[in-house]
């Protein structure tokens, strides 16, 4: 008969090789054979996970390389910025637009013989507003200049499949991040261009994902999927051009900002004409508080005879056109034009944003202090500049970014806007 203990030396005896050896002994080898396969398991799927994670980070690479040498075009000659930007002087058939299936093998078109009636062609001279051309060198004949994109650029953008486009619209209302706005408008006809004078501010953005920018827009269709929008003027965007400068821009979409448009020339669209002016460089003088103003002239308009749409900078400075093919409903016209300022809050902190519009000052504040559109004017059907009569105000969140209009004899219709973002009355 078996007692207890040998109950129990028997009931271990077939695990161990020696019937002798105490059940403590077995346990530790157990434990540290348990231990030694973990190891070895943890080691190799960490060697595993090292070895994934840079084949991720040389995929990425990859894409982007093969992003950079689709917008970066061959140059005759480079051009280093005082901002530290390279501006490439390429030539104008090689430009990004004429990747479009469209544009293949075609050239940029002559300037229009016929601008707006009421534009002042007698004073067509060129001024030095961007800081790449401040020591006179400029692209040659033939060629266009373009900010190069660098690597740094894309991989600031939440997607590459997003770099270079403006971060979608969301719903608009005190509790969620988006797109907020101080602008005056006009609607309920048809127009063919617009023109004003902004002032250039350096607005602080606050967040690496949001934007200040002031502009005008051409607009046509409805607000949803086939919103149709040509916008130009100027913007700070640390994601796209990685500092605060406030520099010259350009938008074009044709379904909301989802998948057709861009910035610039950093897709195939807008095509440019102009050897003087570089899209997406900096802008230099900027306006300054209680001190000297500095503005600039910003006019679109479609033209009567082939039906694109051209940008003028200043006294009549051409720097290029949107292909009326681009869009849907701007093919025949606008039914809505807008000014003013937008911002992107994008509420990370739990609050709203601190990075201001404008001036950074509110509209009531006025001249030297407040950030202004002046002399605003729309292209009516007879391709003629007339003043904008009674425009719509409208600001977002008016604690925020506020606006203002009024009419003198030297400024015509003019608007004050923006603001500081986050305040005691801006939660």
């Amino acid at each position: 008969m078996l007692t207890h203990n040998n109950k129990t030396k028997h009931k271990y005896s077939f695990l161990t090789t020696n019937p002798n050896m105490p059940s403590t002994s077995f346990l530790f080898i157990f434990v540290c054979t348990m231990f030694l396969f973990v190891s070895v398991v943890t080691e190799s799927v960490l060697i595993n996970e090292t070895r994934f994670k840079p084949m991720e980070e040389l995929k990425k690479l990859r894409r982007v390389r093969a992003h950079l040498k689709k917008i970066n075009k061959p140059s005759v000659k480079t051009i280093q910025s005082p901002d530290g930007d390279l501006i490439d002087c390429v030539p104008s058939h090689l430009q990004p637009a004429f990747d479009h299936p469209k544009l293949k093998g075609q050239i940029p078109l002559e300037p229009p013989l016929e601008r707006p009636k009421g534009h002042n062609s007698s004073d067509e001279t060129f001024e030095t507003i961007q800081l790449w051309a401040e020591s006179n060198e400029f692209c040659p004949d033939g060629t266009i200049p373009i900010r190069r994109t660098t690597k740094n650029d894309i991989l600031r953008a939440n997607s590459l499949k997003r770099f270079g486009r403006k971060i979608r619209r969301v719903r608009r209302d005190a509790m969620s991040g988006g797109h907020e706005h101080a602008v005056g408008f006009v609607n309920g006809d048809r127009y063919y261009g617009a023109k004003a004078n902004m002032n250039v501010w350096s607005p602080r953005v606050t967040e690496p994902y949001e934007f200040s920018l002031s502009q005008l827009w051409v607009i046509s269709g409805s607000f949803g999927h086939d919103l149709n929008t040509i916008e130009a003027g100027w913007q700070v965007s640390p994601e796209l051009y990685g500092d605060g400068y406030p520099r010259f821009f350009t938008y074009w979409t044709t379904d909301a900002y989802r998948e057709t448009g861009c910035y610039n020339l950093l897709c195939s669209g807008f095509v440019q004409t102009n050897n003087r002016i570089a899209i997406g460089a900096a802008i230099s003088p900027r306006s300054s508080y209680n001190g000297r103003q500095f503005d600039i002239s910003v006019t679109i308009w479609k033209d009567p005879k082939h039906g694109h749409w051209w940008l003028q900078l200043g006294s009549g400075v051409l720097i290029g056109y949107w292909p009326s093919f681009l869009f849907s409903h701007l093919q025949k016209h606008a039914s809505m034009i807008q000014f003013g300022g937008e911002i992107v809050n994008s509420r990370s902190r739990g609050h709203h944003t601190y990075t201001q519009m404008g001036s950074g000052h509110f509209a009531s504040e006025g001249y030297g202090k407040a950030a202004y559109f002046r002399n605003l004017q729309v292209v009516d059907w007879g391709n003629t500049l007339i003043p904008l009569s009674n425009p719509h105000l409208l600001a977002d969140h008016p604690n925020c970014y506020s606006i203002k209009s009024g009419k003198n004899n030297v400024w015509g219709n003019y608007i004050y806007y923006g603001g500081p973002g986050r305040n005691a009355g801006c939660q």
